[in-house]
C-alpha cells in the first residue's frame, strides 16, 4: 500500500508536471471544518466539480491573512492532512452575501448546486465556524474565489 505524499513530496511532483512553478511550496490547507468535510469537498475538487470557494471577508480581516489573488497556488489537503491537489486561483471578487450569483453557487459544486442551497449551507457554516466574531449579516462581504485544478488532472 502506497502512502500519500507529504506537502514537500507533493510539491516536487507538481513541479515535475508543471514547468515554471516556484521552488518554495505554497500554503497547504483543507476545505471545511472537519476531516470528513475536507474529504467530501476534496472529492468534488478532484472530480472537477468544485471550481470555486467562498470565505467571509471578515475572516481575512480578523486573521490578517492577505486576500487571495489570481495566480495564487494552493495545496489542498485531505482530512488526514495529506497533500492531494494543487489549485490555482484564477479570479477573486468580494461580493455581498445576498448578491453572490447563482453561477458562483453552481461552481462551488456542493449539494444541489443552487443559490438557495448555497446560501443556507454557507450561512449555517459561517455562523458555526467563522474565525471572526462579527456574526452573520445578509449583506456581509464574501470573498468569492474561482479555482482551477492543476494537479492531479481530473480523472488521473
Amino acid at each position: 500500500m502506497s502512502s500519500l505524499p507529504t506537502v514537500d513530496a507533493f510539491w516536487a511532483q507538481c513541479r515535475a508536471a508543471i514547468p515554471g512553478l516556484p521552488e518554495a511550496a505554497p500554503e497547504a490547507w483543507a476545505f471545511g471544518a472537519t476531516p470528513a468535510h475536507a474529504d467530501e469537498l476534496l472529492s468534488l475538487v478532484l472530480a472537477g466539480t468544485k471550481t470555486a470557494t467562498a470565505s467571509p471577508l471578515w475572516d481575512f480581516e480578523h486573521t490578517g491573512e492577505p486576500l487571495p489573488e489570481p495566480g495564487l497556488w494552493n495545496i489542498i489537503l485531505d482530512g488526514s492532512g495529506a497533500a492531494r491537489a494543487l489549485l490555482e486561483t484564477v479570479a477573486v471578487e468580494v461580493i455581498p452575501f445576498d448578491r453572490v450569483p447563482e453561477s458562483h453557487a453552481f461552481a462551488e459544486g456542493e449539494g444541489d448546486r443552487t443559490l438557495r442551497s448555497w446560501r443556507e449551507v454557507h450561512e449555517r457554516y459561517w455562523r458555526a465556524y467563522a474565525e471572526h466574531a462579527r456574526g452573520f449579516e445578509p449583506d456581509m462581504p464574501v470573498v468569492c474565489e474561482r479555482l482551477r485544478l492543476r494537479f492531479p488532472l481530473p480523472g488521473s
